[in-house]
């Protein structure tokens, strides 16, 4: 009790009184905004797993801010912990539905109050001996808790301080007057609910949007900023001559329009739209009278089973129709002066084939949102390797052009102690059992809108027919789709799922591409995930925007499969296959920029750590895959920057597993032509200390000397021109590590001889350094690997040589950043006193079978301050300790390096520099008996909230 005493008048002084002290405590008073590196939501999620219950009172609820916080609710229910929330009917913004999503939060009291006016934020979490509490602008709406210019102040008072006593004496005042929500208050409510009160509030009257949207009807359509870049690379592909183009793009991102908006801009006196569905058809010759409002209606005409409109300046056919040879042979091959093909990944098929090869217009556009998806045609070959455009998942939700997801991961179904499994039988798949689960799930995380229309996603047929048996027979009426089923039947059953007379489709692989719901407000994935594409696909079939619907509610139920890595692979994007970035993107509840949340039940996720584990993400196939995918989007041999510029895996993966883009080359039979070996160990060299690109001097210099001979001094103003911050001891470091006298003195086994010479100021490239680049393949190799040194010393490393807070770095990476004369990072282990500077390494969760004279309990006390423990058998009297101890009188700095845990790698988050705070320092025994040193750090800079919620989870 006394220690939390103390912190909390830390805390206070600091947050109150003066800013510059050190000790600050677990308590200090916070400012809560919403930005690219934090937002209100994840603090509520931090505050909601530590607390013992909580009280939040808020004017405002929707469904969307109370989909965000439903797992980590349902996780309170499993561990006893309770709360109530307070709410209104205030201005009838609250829908009657959002209270129905309210009811089902077992664990959660809710009551209505009457005050008039009543526009309270506040969110109180009771903990042990005190209370923490959040109070500012944030309603529990999920535009408010992540994106949002909010102002929230958290701070924290002892269960005895009077400001928690007045605040928690109010709430309950309140909550004593206010009335419980019951079935019968919401179905009260709903008969004087006005949602148009609500929409005058906050959206445009209807009046106005209809007014509106007919206005934009009449009008020209504006690009927006990214189909503005699209038509700028367009024009240019056009302008270096080249007759075709690609855009990639995901559903519902506007690609219809966005080639709606080209050919308004090229103006093609004949114009041909294909497209495999009649109902896609349609709906794109009405985008393209939006886009060409000027075009009288007869310009516009469809070529289709019914329909024989071939004079028509803008003709929409189906690809059924077109291929016929009676019916493209109406047709010159140059009367078309541009084509689009839409679903462009089926040009492969034969029908396409015949009308894409007989037609020469002179600009063909091919629009897909899968590209790769084809397996016996180089999409990419076809289309010239023109690729004008390119936009993801993630880059369309962050420009708000799709809908806003919710993403729940939860736990399938458990018997007998075992979760399903790639192996699960299908008696047990469509069991009585496990369709209760399923039901129980998806009617808590429930859906967006006045009615259920959702998709199903399953791994086998029989699968499909047995689970929309189930689901009917418990009143979810549900049909079956699989590829057997006729497009008529397709179409007849769309058509009953937007109408109300379904709630699901279940199938397996129908719905991954071609196939346009906008309705679709609920996406539920019944089985493993064996592909990040389909994952991806299958998601996306409910994210086009629609009048229904504020989000999708994603259910992805997760059983113990092998794969289940891919899922977060999926969902970030990060295509980088580093698991570090997969593990920090599991532990961050909102990750994505925008509304959407990602949300993993802690067994679901627990599932998929496993599975990141034992992943081996440079595996031979990992590798193959990539290096395929690049080359077939650039029509050529990959270098290592094409993996970059193709938003591909990080070609540094490739040099952790070989030792060079060579021996990777020729070892998967890409090459046949072997390279000299002292060529091969220099190419090792530079794949292993350039390509990393830790200090800039580094490609810089060795870019510089493959030009000519220089000087020492005329390689600093060299480099002083590129960054004015580059010191002596920076040029020193570089020609030691070029010359390899930075290195131990057999590196020469593995780098082979020295690359550069340096003769009293002379610097020269090495005679047979220089004879190698006479070889056009390893000229090209040293120029790739300089390319990707300056880009990743861009994009990691601020384009400087620095430590930079929160990037990783090795041992040996810190050696090089300061300019020690040697590496010893060999011998650097916990940390060391050396050339007046100490770098500490800190493993934070300890493996459990580590000897107990490892066993350190170094421990964040808050985000700037960290408990510290020396190596064992270390006194106050010893040197080092002493050197520490004393560090700020001595001018010796201290760098502090933290991982998560080994299962990370030998890489660590750079932190910044810290100091020992006065009065900590303490020598204890060690739990072997032998004798420690431990003291706390203040930390300069507070560590981000990010990483220091990453850090500290177990």
């Amino acid at each position: 009790m006394d220690y939390l005493l103390d912190d909390f008048k830390n805390s206070l002084h600091k947050g109150f009184i003066d800013r510059s002290i050190e000790k600050q405590g677990h308590f200090l008073p916070k400012l809560l905004i919403n930005n690219a590196q934090e937002n209100v939501l994840a603090t509520i999620i931090d505050e909601l797993y530590r607390c013992e219950s909580f009280s939040i009172s808020v004017a405002f609820v929707t469904e969307s801010g109370l989909a965000s916080l439903k797992t980590h609710l349902y996780e309170l229910k499993m561990k006893g912990i309770r709360g109530r929330i307070l709410t209104s009917n205030y201005l009838s913004f609250n829908s009657p539905k959002m209270y129905e999503e309210l009811m089902k939060l077992e664990n959660v009291d809710v009551r209505v109050t009457n005050v008039s006016g009543f526009h309270a934020k506040g969110y109180i979490f009771d903990h042990d001996y005190y209370t923490s509490m959040i109070v500012g602008s944030s309603n529990l709406t999920s535009h408010a808790l992540k994106v949002n210019y909010e102002h929230n102040i958290m701070f924290s008072s002892h269960r005895n301080g009077d400001i928690v006593h007045k605040v928690k004496n109010q709430f309950e005042q309140l909550w004593e007057t206010s009335e419980p929500l019951t079935v019968a208050w919401i179905e009260n409510y709903r008969k004087v609910y006005q949602p148009k009160t609500r929409q005058a509030i906050f959206e445009v009257e209807q009046a106005q949007i209809e007014t509106q949207r007919q206005l934009q009807s009449a009008q020209a359509i504006v690009p927006n900023m990214m189909q503005q870049e699209a038509l700028r690379e367009l024009e240019m592909i056009r302008q270096q001559g080249e007759s075709r183009g690609l855009i990639i793009s995901a559903t519902g991102t506007g690609k219809t329009i966005m080639s709606a908006l080209d050919v308004r801009q090229v103006q093609p006196e004949k114009f041909l739209f294909i497209v495999h569905n009649e109902g896609i058809l349609r709906r794109a010759m009405e985008d393209y009278r939006r886009v060409l409002a000027d075009e009288p209606a007869d310009a516009f005409g469809l070529l289709t089973g019914n329909d024989k409109q071939t004079t028509a300046k803008y003709l929409f056919s189906t690809i059924q129709t077109i291929s016929k040879p009676e019916i493209y042979e109406q047709f010159s091959p140059e009367y078309f002066n541009y084509i689009v093909f839409d679903e462009a990944h089926r040009v492969a098929a034969a029908s396409y084939r015949r009308v894409f090869d007989y037609f020469m217009p002179e600009f063909i556009l091919g629009m897909t949102a899968t590209p790769e998806r084809n397996d016996t045609l180089n999409i990419f070959e076809l289309f010239h390797y023109n690729i004008a455009y390119e936009i993801r998942l993630q880059a369309a939700l962050e420009n708000d052009i799709l809908c806003p997801f919710h993403y729940f991961g939860v736990t399938d179904y458990e018997l007998d102690g075992m979760i399903s499994d790639d192996t699960t039988s299908l008696q047990k798949l469509a069991s009585d059992a496990r369709v209760k689960h399923v039901i129980e799930r998806t009617e808590y995380y429930g859906y967006s809108g006045d009615e259920l229309k959702g998709l199903i996603f399953v791994s086998r047929k029989k699968e499909a027919h047995a689970l929309a048996q189930k689901l009917s027979e418990y009143g979810y009426p549900s049909v079956a789709l699989t590829g057997e089923d006729r497009q008529q039947r397709r179409s007849e059953v769309i058509a009953q799922l937007r109408l109300g007379e379904l709630q699901y489709i279940i199938t397996v692989d129908l719905f991954n591409e071609g196939i346009d719901i906008p309705e679709v407000n609920q996406v539920i994935m019944l089985r493993a995930t064996t592909s990040s594409i389909i994952f991806v696909q299958q998601l996306g079939r409910g994210l086009r925007k629609s009048s229904n619907k504020d989000f999708v509610t994603v259910i992805d139920f997760i059983g113990n499969y092998k794969n289940n890595y891919l899922i977060p692979i999926a969902l970030s994007g990060d295509p980088s296959y580093h698991k570090d970035n997969y593990r920090r993107f599991l532990t961050e509840p909102s990750v994505l920029n925008g509304v959407s949340t990602i949300n993993f039940e802690e067994v679901a996720k627990k599932q998929i750590f496993e599975s990141l584990t034992k992943a081996t993400l440079n595996s031979v196939k990992i590798l193959d895959d990539a290096y395929e995918n690049v080359e077939r989007r650039i029509g050529r041999q990959p270098l290592l920057m094409d993996f970059i510029d193709q938003n591909a895996i990080d070609p540094l993966i490739i040099l952790e597993k070989y030792k060079n883009y060579h021996e990777f080359l020729e070892k998967r039979g890409h090459i046949t032509e072997p390279l000299e070996a002292a060529a091969f160990k220099n190419l090792t060299f530079l794949s292993r200390e350039i390509a990393p690109g830790l200090k800039n001097t580094e490609h810089f210099i060795l870019q510089r000397l493959i030009e000519g001979d220089a000087r020492k001094s005329e390689l600093l103003e060299y480099m002083q021109q590129i960054d004015s911050a580059v010191t002596d001891a920076d040029i020193e470091t570089t020609l030691r590590i070029l010359d390899f006298s930075y290195f131990k003195n057999d590196i020469e086994k593995s780098y082979g001889p020295p690359v550069i010479h340096v003769n009293d100021d002379v610097v020269e490239l090495a005679e047979h350094f220089q004879s190698q680049l006479n070889s056009g393949r390893f000229q090209r190799y040293v120029e790739d690997i300089i390319r990707l040194g300056q880009y990743n010393n861009e994009m990691k490393f601020q384009g400087q040589n620095e430590l930079i807070l929160y990037q990783k770095y090795f041992r040996k990476d810190f050696v090089k950043i300061m300019n020690w004369d040697k590496d010893v990072s060999s011998t650097m282990y916990g940390y060391q006193v050396r050339h007046q500077m100490v770098p500490i390494f800190v493993t934070y969760h300890k493996q459990e079978d580590i000897t107990t004279s490892t066993q350190y309990g170094d421990t964040f006390i808050s985000q700037s301050e960290f408990k510290w423990y020396t190596r064992s058998n270390r006194s106050l009297k010893s040197s080092e300790v002493d050197d520490i101890v004393h560090h700020q009188a001595r001018n010796i700095p201290l760098y502090l390096f933290v991982k998560k845990e080994d299962a990370e790698g030998k890489n660590f988050y750079y932190l910044g520099r810290v100091h020992v705070i006065e009065g900590t320092v303490e020598e204890t025994t060690m739990k072997s008996g032998e004798p420690v040193v431990t003291m706390h750090f203040n930390l300069e800079t507070p560590v981000r909230d990010d990483i220091y919620r990453y850090i500290v989870e177990h």
